[in-house]
């Protein structure tokens, strides 16, 4: 990667990390998905989702011998050469696929990644204006090495399909509604795995893997390795604190759109990732987004009786995300689209 002497990487003062601070969370409620009282499941995720916004699971279900292939795979791909990778480079018009220059609130974060997509291809706007109905067809772009990345890959994100179904479904319960509840908004999800590689940093004090944010969809599920780096803000005091990884766990936090459906109750986290001077770090988010048609907006049944009424106005998840998702190609005048434009 380039120097971090480059400005493009450097943390505006009050967004760097100060690593004499640093400290790891204490309390994250990890979450036993095979616990057989599911009223105490359900709660348990509530009061996880109420107050910290994030938490881990064990037991999840996933083989771990499938998560190891997808690690090894994704160590394989991001040691090739500039040159292999670049093969595989998304743009504004192939969406998916290597990119090593993304940016965050502006900044340029400290890594490379590799995008794609569950359904195939993926339904999805054809451009921000309200007024444009076209619908684009997402493609993935494959490496030819390692060879079975594609394979892997696919399986891995049925897995994490299945997985964030079945916490939608506990979620859903630990706000009164039914199981189901949230099955109608994923008929053509528009889901996504991404591979990341954050290398040694010469300069951590400086810059982030990936500035400070809310995820935009409904939820992610994150795989780290043992070296760790992500960090929330606490919603009780502001702080910013580690999240030390627990072997076989996933770490799930809650998104913007979800943070709208509960009208507000259940709240998207800030995150970011510092970076280390001497390891290099992976981790495999799998972020679980509705179909691109999907008008977000509080559910009818959780603001009846609401003294204050909906707390957001309705949004189109695809034009959303494409707007998000261009924001990452180039540093912008101002900040990207948020949902508090939308808060009423």
């Amino acid at each position: 990667m380039a120097e971090v002497a480059d400005i493009a990487f450097i943390q505006e003062l009050k967004q760097r990390p100060d690593l004499s601070l640093k400290q790891d969370a204490q309390g994250i409620p990890l979450i036993d998905l095979s616990c057989p009282d599911k009223d105490a499941l359900v709660h348990d995720i509530g009061h996880a989702c109420t107050k910290w916004g994030f938490f881990q699971i064990i037991n999840h279900g996933v083989p771990s011998e499938l998560s190891h292939k997808l690690a090894e795979a994704s160590h394989k791909f991001f040691h090739l050469t500039m040159d292999e990778k670049r093969k595989v480079r998304r743009d504004v018009g192939k969406v998916l696929g290597y990119y090593d220059t993304e940016h965050t609130k502006n900044i340029r974060d400290w890594k490379e990644v590799f995008d794609y997509t569950v359904q195939q291809p993926t339904l999805a706007a054809a451009s921000v204006d309200e007024n444009d109905h076209q619908v684009a067809h997402w493609e993935n772009q494959w490496p030819q090495s390692p060879p079975e990345m594609r394979e892997v890959c696919e399986e891995y994100a049925k897995e994490m399909v299945a997985l964030g179904m079945r916490l939608m479904e506990l979620i859903a319960m630990s706000m009164g509604l039914k199981a189901q509840r949230f099955e109608e908004f994923f008929k053509d999800h528009t889901s996504s795995v991404r591979l990341n590689h954050y290398p040694p940093c010469p300069s951590p004090e400086l810059a982030l893997g990936v500035g400070h944010h809310k995820d935009p969809g409904v939820l992610t599920i994150l795989a780290q390795d043992d070296v760790g780096g992500l960090e929330v803000r606490q919603k009780s005091d502001g702080r910013w604190v580690g999240v030390k990884p627990t072997p076989d766990a996933y770490i799930v936090n809650l998104g913007d759109v979800l943070q709208v459906w509960s009208n507000g109750e259940y709240e998207s986290v800030d995150h970011r990732v510092i970076v280390n001077p001497e390891k290099e770090r992976y981790s495999i988010p799998f972020f679980l987004n509705p179909s691109h048609y999907t008008m977000v907006e509080p559910l009818p049944e959780l603001i009846r009786g609401h003294q204050k009424g909906a707390k957001y106005r309705p949004y189109n998840w695809g034009k959303f995300a494409l707007s998000r998702k261009h924001s990452n190609f180039m540093k912008l005048q101002a900040d990207n689209i948020q949902i508090h434009w939308f808060k009423n």
